[in-house]
């Protein structure tokens, strides 16, 4: 075990008022491995508990989760920044993924028949794929852990878990929250690090470690799926994300204006299902541009715990991205239609922005922004709208609202994405497969399919002639 005292240690900073939240330990590669060790005596026993034994693990955590629903929500609004409810959605939407996974791990399946040739049974079962390398994001620190953790836990994997440096303390707060479920010692390991590559090496090289599942950008996800190519490892990756809204025509104005806030500025569009673009049909472009600028506009910007909407940016680092894509933007020809008032506070605020007049090839409408910034695009010509749509390495999340149905439908399936939202601002869900095609990732979270990511299967052919 390390130790307590000399372990050098890292500050958490609220991005809201860059005050100091907390201290965690940074570890490094040698703890690292230690954790594998740890987790790798656990999963014998583990692996063979009785899958309800796993599920009431679960099923508490998921309990004490609600119970400490607003001690969590105000963790994650000070290590994160976002705003009170949108931490508490966070929270709930976290949990819900232990209260899934409790139900899935008991949804023991498999498959059993006769060979053709009716000399065998053929016996299909599926098994824990081993110890589990779990990444997690900062936008996200309570759901994308518990997104991953929930099916490697009811898979029967252990686990080692390394959550961002910007935002530790919700995976130390959800690690004893499974201990308190009674979750036995070494299933779980968490590794608190600003050497984050150095503890992920040290994983991708441990021939104990099976599995790979990262959040993050996709730079980071090929360099991981370069060091998996090494060992053939199970690999699960959710990478970036540049969704389109398209609104046609005939949608109805109120819901598209509604759909596309919460879209684009939910979590102050840190998230990589966030609305990058705004495509508005040119009949419809004037009302909705004016719409949807009074919607922006009622959004109060400031520290979560004074009870904003929009919270900072999460790092200084961030901030100056964001600005830096906006300035080029305008450079180029965008146009500021609104842009809202900052709090006089010390914060990363970026103020939520509207852009017109931008081009399609422009830098920002290509790039995820990830802050509170939405391009507003006009089409007329729906097929040059998707081919342009579909030239993008990218394809995680899309939203269409449309008044005809079936023609919403039409287009989300012509988008090369994983996800569509149809008439709506949101596509997660616990019982969906969340994930993305080309660049955007590779396998699925959440639903039967998140399950699968963490097992492999085997089959027992059987000398039982008929």
């Amino acid at each position: 075990m390390i130790d307590q005292i000399t372990t050098p240690t890292f500050a958490v900073e609220d991005p809201a008022t860059l005050e100091v939240v907390g201290h965690v330990r940074d570890l490094g590669p040698a703890y690292a491995r230690a954790a594998v060790d740890r987790a790798a005596a656990a999963f014998s026993s583990w692996s063979r508990a009785a899958p309800r034994r796993r599920a009431d693990v679960l099923r508490r955590a998921y309990e004490l989760m609600l119970r400490d629903r607003d001690e969590l929500a105000t963790l994650i609004s000070r290590e994160n920044g976002k705003s009170v409810q949108d931490a508490t959605d966070e929270v709930v939407y976290a949990a819900e993924f232990f209260r899934w996974y409790s139900e899935e791990a008991v949804r023991a399946d498999g498959e059993y028949g006769n060979s053709p040739a009716g000399e065998a049974r053929t016996i299909v079962t599926r098994r824990p794929v081993g110890v589990a390398a779990l990444v997690t994001p900062w936008n996200f620190p309570a759901a994308m852990a518990t997104r991953k953790i929930g099916p490697a836990l009811a898979a029967g994997c252990t686990a080692v878990v390394k959550p961002a440096a910007l935002t530790p303390l919700t995976m130390l707060a959800i690690a004893g929250i499974l201990g308190e479920a009674g979750l036995p010692e070494g299933v779980l390991e968490v590794v608190t690090t600003r050497s984050s590559g150095a503890v992920v090496s040290a994983w991708m090289e441990d021939d104990r470690v099976r599995k790979i599942s990262f959040t993050g950008s996709t730079e980071v996800g090929r360099t991981l799926l370069r060091q998996a190519a090494d060992r053939i490892v199970n690999a699960s990756m959710e990478l970036g994300g540049n969704a389109p809204v398209i609104v046609t025509e005939d949608a109805d104005l109120a819901a598209a204006v509604e759909g596309a806030l919460v879209a684009k500025f939910r979590n102050g569009g840190q998230a990589c299902t966030a609305a990058n673009r705004v495509y508005v049909h040119a009949d419809i472009a004037r009302p909705f541009l004016d719409a949807f600028v009074a919607a922006v506009d009622k959004l109060t910007v400031g520290p979560a715990l004074d009870g904003a909407v929009i919270g900072p940016l999460v790092s200084a680092n961030e901030w100056q991205r964001v600005s830096d894509a906006v300035q080029l933007a305008v450079r180029n020809g965008a146009r500021v239609a609104y842009a809202a008032e900052l709090p006089a506070a010390p914060g990363h605020f970026y103020p939520p922005t509207v852009l017109v007049d931008v081009a399609r090839d422009s830098a920002i409408v290509s790039e995820e922004i990830f802050g509170p910034v939405a391009p507003i695009l006009e089409w007329t010509d729906e097929d040059d709208l998707l081919d342009h749509l579909n030239d993008s390495e990218l394809g995680l999340a899309a939203y269409v609202f449309a008044g005809d149905l079936a023609r919403a439908i039409r287009i989300a399936e012509r988008l090369e994405v994983g996800m569509v939202g149809v008439n709506r601002g949101m596509v997660s869900d616990p019982s969906a497969p969340f994930g993305g095609v080309k660049q955007s990732g590779l396998g699925r979270e959440g639903s039967r399919e998140g399950l699968r990511e963490y097992q492999e299967t085997q089959y027992l052919s059987v000398d039982w002639p008929t």
